[in-house]
């Protein structure tokens, strides 16, 4: 596909359309706009533009998709395998300006909101009315960048991805048509699920700009719970028997010992440098939680585990969180002027541990440094993979060891991405992963976006 540059004629246009100070060329915006968290090298798009409206961003796309210019929507920068990157320069359409809660739905647990409202405030926000977001990445992401991801997190296990509380969505279109899919009742089906179309699309079909999200109650009662292990055998082993039980954990996460160590020098504290699962559990009552607790306590017994606690307080709790939502960060300090190479495989429960096993394997029989850990009760394995960007053959080696490990959870029936999405890095493995139905996808592709300029270089080749 061939795209054209943008001219100062459409630099005048597009500041026609905005406000002149949300359209920038400045090199510094330009930079901010050019690389996310993942270790992909920078790409520059040649105008950076802020819009505030559905109407503007129709009006953009439209002159774009004329133009046959490139168009990557951006949220927050967040994610971790390029997905906001403008790989064919062009535009970039920051949507953090949309940032409003348009419409407060108590009464039916929804609330509308624009792509740009970060979903950390969104909580805050509800928490006071008893309700909340469930899907959680950590990172500070906007809900349109987990809707456009289909992000999840910790506590996917019990509560879902994003796609499980997308309601409706306006979307506009590459031409600039503005469509509006989905509907308010908790069921439907009434034709094709385009919801689900677009949730996880990464921003290759058009540009969402307002989304209805169903809501959770908070729960009422919860208790975590940290357990040591002497190998990752045993912990992984505790993983399968826990989820076998029917209790369904909140989160159930897996961190290796190398990322305990991590932890430990990063956030200043003092875990216990074993691997570890650390758990929650929610319900509406204390007794029904010490049923559950006491059930997980004699698995994780019967399994050698060196340390069991359970009741963690709030405030211990929330350490341990924080301490889990940086390991990102964690494995930054302890590897400065390293890049990381993170892996974000998901397999079936019952080869958890046969995934773990083979990604630990295949790092320290290549001589790679790799750091295991991820939402292990929804089979989730993440892994970072430590590699010098000076040393070129290291580096390739690194590469050889992430495909490895990607391609053996795809033949295991999992998949290349369980939440951070294709992006740039995963793009190689969608034939492996997808076969023919790769064909249906790009097709779809095709009838909604003739001209390629959303979002191009992610997902397809």
């Amino acid at each position: 596909m061939e795209y054209e540059n943008v001219k100062k004629e459409e630099i005048a246009i597009f500041k026609s359309i905005v406000d002149s100070e949300r359209v920038s060329t400045g090199e510094s915006i330009l930079e901010i706009h050019s690389k996310d968290e993942s270790f992909h090298t920078r790409c520059i798009s040649e105008v950076v533009i802020f819009p505030k409206s559905s109407d503007e961003v129709s009006k953009v796309l439209n002159l774009a998709n004329e133009r046959r210019i490139p168009v990557t929507p951006w949220g927050a920068g967040t994610s971790l395998e390029g997905n906001p990157m403008p790989c064919m320069g062009g535009i970039v359409l920051d949507m953090q300006e949309m940032n409003r809660i348009l419409e407060e739905r108590e009464g039916d647990f929804q609330v509308v909101v624009e792509p740009g409202v970060v979903y950390k405030e969104l909580n805050k926000r509800f928490s006071k009315k008893g309700l909340f977001f469930p899907p959680d990445p950590g990172a500070p992401a906007t809900v349109g960048g987990m809707v456009a991801n289909n992000a999840s997190g910790v506590q996917t296990l019990k509560y879902g991805a994003t796609k499980d509380y997308v309601m409706r969505l306006e979307v506009v279109l590459p031409t600039g048509e503005i469509i509006n899919i989905g509907t308010n009742a908790v069921k439907s089906s009434s034709g094709y699920d385009l919801c689900r179309l677009f949730t996880g699309s990464e921003g290759t079909l058009g540009v969402i700009t307002q989304i209805t999200l169903r809501l959770a109650p908070l729960p009422s009662h919860f208790t975590a719970v940290l357990v040591n292990f002497n190998s990752v055998e045993d912990a992984t082993r505790s993983i399968y028997q826990i989820m076998c039980t029917g209790i369904v954990p909140a989160a159930l996460e897996f961190l290796d010992s190398n990322v305990i160590e991590a932890i430990n020098i990063y956030k200043n504290t003092r875990l216990e440098e074993n691997p570890t699962l650390f758990m929650e559990f929610h319900g509406s009552n204390e007794t029904g939680l010490k049923e559950e607790l006491s059930l997980i306590e004699e698995i994780c017994a019967s399994n050698g585990s060196s340390l069991y606690e359970a009741g963690i307080g709030r405030k211990e709790r929330d350490r341990l969180w924080e301490a889990r939502y940086d390991t990102f960060e964690s494995m930054k300090n302890a590897n400065r002027g390293m890049d990381i190479i993170i892996i974000d495989t998901a397999v079936p429960l019952s080869k958890y541990p046969e995934m773990v096993d083979f990604a630990r394997n295949e790092s320290l029989s290549k001589g790679i440094k790799g750091y295991v850990f991820g939402h292990a009760g929804s089979g989730n394995l993440h892994m970072g993979l430590i590699k010098d960007p000076a040393d070129k053959k290291q580096g390739e080696t690194g590469m050889r060891v992430n495909d490895a490990i990607v391609k053996y959870a795809i033949d295991l029936g999992g998949t290349a991405t369980g939440e951070h999405g294709v992006g740039i890095g995963k793009r190689k493995f969608m034939t492996h992963e997808h076969g023919v139905s790769l064909e249906i996808m790009k097709r779809i592709k095709t009838t909604l976006d003739p001209n390629g300029i959303m979002n191009p270089g992610k997902i397809f080749f």
